[in-house]
């Protein structure tokens, strides 16, 4: 059992580090984090399409991740 939850958990990490990368940037460049950033702070949209998928797949991925983290720890 402790093997099977491993090779899951390793599995999920996996799959985690790669649903982070495809996920877009929020800016476009570093010099807008000094300048003309907050203009963006208020026109804020919701993710749809894609992005909120990618969003709600890194949720799910992450909460399986820490509750078998928690199981191997807990119980093996």
């Amino acid at each position: 059992m402790y093997e099977i939850l491993l090779t899951v958990m390793l599995i999920l990490s996996v799959f985690i580090i790669i649903v982070i990368a495809m996920q877009p940037t929020k800016t476009q460049s570093a010099s807008n984090a000094f300048m003309g950033g907050a203009s963006q702070l208020f026109g804020k949209q919701k993710a749809r399409g894609f992005e909120a998928v990618l969003i709600k797949t890194t949720i799910v991925s992450l909460i399986l991740f820490f509750v078998l983290s928690f199981l191997l720890t807990r119980f093996f």
